[in-house]
């Protein structure tokens, strides 16, 4: 979670007490509209702390009374920000505004995800839904020989079995007992926030979700589809290479020869991830790296704590401050024994100023280290642009904000972990395991790249009606097909909500951020590396302990989202393109290498 957005059982009276002042058909000017943002400003900063308080009870204490506190304080805060919304519309096209005024009213209309309609009683019923499925979320279970299992358990499970019958079983029996249940209440959520969307001039939430972006929603999903085509041939390349190593390990009757992949064999639950499956795809005489980060941590006595700490000792190396005692007081860091809460990884601030926090149910491995750096990473964002006016306290774009701790997390190289005294220097992977590096690298970050486009590519038709109620799951598995080349260990019919088996779809987070995080994530790396000097191969680079590289990074968080996100991103890389083309530059030796080992072979589905 970046912000938090606002929470308010507390915030009912409040509203009552302070009116809105109502829309007229007077001339307005701009002293007036200069106003009005100072005001919608000071009122949505002064409510948002109570809400995020109460949000995060309920994310780390799900109970019957935590849904309702955190539904009633949402739809307050919806009902605000709607009001507040509607009325910046009466100013935005005004002249004469300064750039602060016109940039404010623009995210005071487009910064809520999920509006209702100005209508009684419309934002409780969406915070009341939205809240129901997130809690269903964190509550869900799968089977795993017919015993119940959580989901951070079977997430676990799904990148350890390699019994194709269990990773369908464990696949099912999520998508069915955690996603199904949801349909009625995700189709009903559509209708209210597309009536909010409209109400707010928008053709539906998908556009609204688009017009974020600095640019037209057009435009926007334009520039994700040039995107993509840059990076397609590469994922291209990894899904053939995968596909025939699949063929090789479980025969035709699990994995064929051509066609899609079939998504539960891909050591993920959702298959937008492949990293876990690494030992059946590893070049021979290459792919063994010499090491295992898990395995390295628990030698070395790691507990979640020390994992984190470790993850602070990076951005310390950077320059930046030391984490506020309150991190550590208030974070949580593992699951606790005694509660429901949601697992998914979130990083917190609570009071827009110094309480941050993460929040994880963190076991010792590899991926959950990578994590770790990675949330983190909102937690150093927050802190650097603490100081902007409230509107402003945000990623230059949301990719900004998941593409930090990213940038940070490809510095774990194997002389990052040297130098922390994780892997003695005699076992670096000598350049002949380089293959093998980048392949391990692609396997979560090329994988994933379909995935992150899909997620919104599907809900922007599921708001535009162009993917109609009747037929969500067949709009769903059509998209999965199309970008990614993965299809179901069974058949699906409209019975299934597959979507909401994913966490990001019943919170109503949207998804695209992360697709364009992995690309912005390579462009700022690449970019720190020319910084620090590195000379050797991209993905060998570290620029742990360089504070030059912090020193520059913080200048650009600290603009937050004051001004447009091309300025922010030449601020660090000297471009204002997002592109693949440095993601391509890092995998290049790879893909020169997949090339090689699928001559022959047919390529796509």
């Amino acid at each position: 979670m970046i912000r938090t957005t606002a929470s308010l059982a507390v915030l009912a009276s409040v509203l009552a007490a302070t009116p809105l002042p109502a829309q007229t058909a007077t001339p307005v000017t701009v002293a007036q509209a200069d106003a009005f943002v100072a005001d919608a400003e000071k009122q949505i900063a002064d409510r948002s702390i109570p809400l995020n308080r109460i949000s995060w009870v309920n994310a780390t204490y799900i109970t019957d009374d935590t849904d309702a506190l955190a539904a009633q304080a949402n739809g307050a805060m919806t009902e605000l920000q709607v009001t507040l919304a509607t009325q910046a519309a009466r100013y935005a096209t005004l002249p004469g505004l300064s750039f602060d005024t016109r940039r404010k009213l623009d995210l005071l209309r487009g910064g809520i995800t999920l509006p209702a309609a100005a209508t009684p009683g419309a934002a409780e019923a969406l915070a009341t839904l939205t809240t129901r499925m997130s809690s269903a979320y964190g509550k869900g279970r799968g089977t795993l020989d017919g015993k119940p299992v959580n989901g951070s358990d079977i997430e676990a499970a799904m990148g350890e079995s390699r019994d194709p019958a269990k990773l369908k079983e464990m696949w099912i029996s999520w998508h069915d007992n955690v996603g199904a249940p949801m349909r009625a209440d995700y189709m009903k959520m559509t209708d209210l926030a597309n009536a909010g969307a409209k109400g707010l001039g928008y053709a539906d939430t998908g556009a609204l979700w688009r017009s974020g972006y600095d640019m037209t929603p057009d435009a926007f999903a334009a520039t994700t589809d040039r995107i993509w085509k840059e990076v397609e041939p590469l994922y291209l390349a990894l899904h053939t290479y995968v596909r025939w190593k699949l063929n090789e390990k479980y025969g035709d009757a699990v994995q064929a020869k051509t066609g899609p992949i079939r998504a539960d064999l891909l050591g993920n639950m959702w298959a937008q991830e492949w990293g876990n499956i690494y030992d059946l795809v590893a070049p021979a005489g290459a792919g063994d790296l010499g090491y295992d980060t898990g395995d390295l941590l628990k030698a070395k006595g790691y507990d979640a704590t020390r994992m984190v700490r470790q993850g602070e000792a990076f951005y310390s190396s950077l320059g930046f401050a030391p984490l506020p005692e309150t991190f550590w007081q208030r974070s949580q860091i593992v699951k606790p024994a005694d509660r429901e809460v949601i697992c998914h990884a979130s990083a917190w601030d609570l009071d827009n100023a110094d309480d941050i926090r993460i929040k994880m149910c963190t076991k010792v491995n590899g991926d959950d280290f990578v994590t770790i750096h990675h949330e983190l990473g909102h937690n150093y964002y927050q802190r650097a642009y603490k100081a902007q006016p409230f509107l402003y306290k945000n990623g230059a774009n949301d990719g900004f904000h998941e593409a930090i701790g990213d940038t940070v997390a490809l510095s774990i190289t194997p002389d990052y972990l040297v130098g922390i005294g994780l892997l003695d220097k005699a076992k670096v992977p000598s350049a002949d395991k380089d293959i093998g590096l980048l392949l391990r690298q692609a396997m979560d970050k090329v994988a994933f790249l379909p995935f992150g486009l899909l997620i919104d590519k599907w809900r922007w038709g599921v708001f535009s009606g162009e993917i109609k109620p009747t037929g969500y799951q067949a709009g769903w598995d059509k998209l999965r097909l199309q970008y990614q080349g993965v299809a179901p260990p069974v058949t699906r019919d409209e019975t299934k909500f597959d979507p909401g088996a994913k966490y990001h779809i019943p919170a109503g987070v949207p998804y695209t951020r992360y697709f364009l995080a992995r690309v912005l994530q390579f462009q700022f790396y690449q970019a720190a590396c020319k910084q620090a000097g590195w000379k050797g191969p991209l993905h060998r680079c570290s620029f742990y302990g360089d504070k030059t590289v912090g020193t520059r990074l913080n200048a650009m968080l600290a603009m937050g989202q004051s001004k447009p996100w091309p300025d922010a991103l030449q601020q660090f890389t000297g471009t204002r393109d997002m592109s693949g083309k440095a993601m391509i530059a890092y995998f290049a030796p790879l893909k020169a290498w997949l090339d090689q080992q699928n001559k022959g072979k047919p390529q796509g589905w």
